[in-house]
């Protein structure tokens, strides 16, 4: 298998501000595996430092250490799934980084698909396409701005909309969501970014509560942190940026646990997450960092293998400028792609 590598900076429609900054550019990195006779699987490496520590160059420098690996692979070891998953391991064990390795595993996926003229979808068990239900991030950092999203994102036909708390206003801009929510079936979702301490967080998750609030992702930061805030929290509590913590997986921190796929090495790795959190008692829920479509999708077909708990975190293509977005949310769901592995054409967004 070759291996190659591409690196393109999306901009964003407006800046996204969350407590780890704001964000203007996304810079994102194309893998492509492709066989002897030129087959192609596409995956994507998706690091965002200022949310994981995790830079693009450390990223292809990790990419760099499994090309022997992945050099010395034909297509039969991607098609067979136990030979994939020996190959996969043998990539974990040189990449380290589970951005580098979701490359990887993305595009084995894909091209395992392409190669048997079936969706990702298929190869994972299910008998439908997935339909995931999915909530709209609200980015406005004003009352008014946050109240026309919401009413935006309701008459789009989301029924969960997430808020970034800790950012200034917090309770203006929450009464202005439940203004526009009241009545209607519309989740509240909160999303601190462990930008709290834990006396700020159990102080303003007590102001927020009677607002109605579904959970609240990583009110403070880790997962113990959160653990102990639980039992005195007045809603449910989810872990997000903690869910790679050991302790995360080693017992039940919180109601729900947000995974990434770009942070659990793909596919696999998410549905292996997935079903060890269930075990421990979590409710799942899938999201993105501003992921491209084959992130996206990746997770969607996901999905399929998973059947996430709440809304999940995937409509945020929508927010890139200057990219048409193959993953349109309808309903407030968004269904996989048509065609083989991850689907077709999402490559040519990049």
């Amino acid at each position: 298998m070759r291996l190659t590598t591409s690196t393109v900076e999306v901009p964003l429609r407006s800046s996204f501000t969350a407590a780890h900054g704001t964000m203007d550019v996304r810079p994102l990195m194309l893998v492509a595996l492709a066989d002897a006779d030129g087959l192609v699987g596409h995956g994507e490496a998706a690091p965002l430092q200022s949310y994981d520590g995790v830079a693009t160059a450390d990223v292809r420098a990790a990419l760099e250490d499994c090309r022997g690996e992945l050099a010395a692979a034909v297509l039969g070891d991607v098609v067979d799934p136990d030979a994939r998953a020996e190959l996969l391991a043998r990539c974990e064990r040189r990449a380290v980084l589970p951005q580098a390795l979701a490359a990887i595993d993305l595009a084995l996926w894909d091209l395992a698909g392409r190669a048997q003229g079936e969706p990702v979808w298929r190869l994972l068990g299910a008998s439908a396409a997935p339909h995931v239900a999915v909530n709209w991030t609200i980015g406005a950092p004003d009352r008014s701005g946050a109240a026309r999203e919401a009413q935006w994102a309701y008459d789009a036909g989301y029924r969960t909309v997430k808020l970034k708390v800790g950012t200034g206003d917090d309770a203006g801009r929450v009464a202005a969501v439940r203004a526009v929510a009241a009545g209607r079936t519309m989740a509240i979702r909160l999303d601190a970014n462990g930008a709290w301490s834990p006396e700020e967080a159990l102080r303003w998750l007590e102001v927020l509560a009677p607002a109605g609030i579904e959970l609240c992702e990583e009110p403070v930061a880790g997962a113990e942190a959160i653990e102990e805030l639980t039992p005195a929290a007045p809603i449910p509590l989810a872990i997000d940026e903690s869910a790679v913590a050991p302790v995360a997986l080693m017992r039940r921190c919180a109601a729900a646990i947000c995974l990434k796929v770009t942070r659990c090495g793909g596919i696999t790795g998410t549905i292996a997450t997935a079903r060890r959190a269930r075990e421990l008692g979590y409710e799942v829920i899938l999201t993105s960092t501003f992921d491209g479509p084959l992130g996206i999708a990746a997770a969607v077909h996901a999905a399929a293998a998973l059947a996430p708990d709440r809304a999940c975190g995937l409509a945020t293509l929508a927010l890139f400028a200057g990219r048409p977005n193959p993953l349109p949310v309808e309903h407030g769901m968004i269904t996989a792609p048509p065609g083989p592995g991850l689907g077709d054409g999402l490559a040519a967004w990049y």
